[in-house]
């Protein structure tokens, strides 16, 4: 099974950054679809960023020119700098990864821990 990661978050101010990383267990992280995803207090878990196996990438609208998704398959991490942070994306942050094998091994996706971002002065 896939063993998920999250780490990088933190306090920071408006305006500045952090990169969020997620290192993944296993030998095969280059066949996964990964994601990053966010959830504050009292709303639904909401996609941020994609990046294919192939390293196609999609972004949710909100952190359009913002964020960046990317991935590093030699260390088996998926990574997220967010840039121009603003309050609003103050969130718990979640790795997701997913392939069709999944469901050989009974599961649909996989899912980290999560990582606290909190944006504040």
């Amino acid at each position: 099974q896939v063993q998920l990661v999250e780490s990088g978050g933190g306090l920071v101010q408006p305006g500045g950054s952090l990169r969020l990383s997620c290192a993944a267990s296993g030998s095969i992280f280059s066949i996964y679809d990964m994601g990053w995803y966010r959830q504050a207090p009292g709303k639904q878990r909401e996609l941020v960023a994609t990046i294919s196996s192939g390293g196609s990438t999609n972004y949710a609208d909100s952190v359009k020119g913002r964020f960046t998704i990317s991935r590093d398959n030699a260390k088996n991490t998926v990574y997220l700098q967010m840039n121009s942070l603003k309050p609003e994306d103050t969130a718990v942050y979640y790795c997701n990864a997913y392939s069709r094998l999944f469901t050989s091994w009974g599961k649909d996706d996989y899912w980290g821990q999560g990582t606290q971002v909190t944006v504040s002065s």
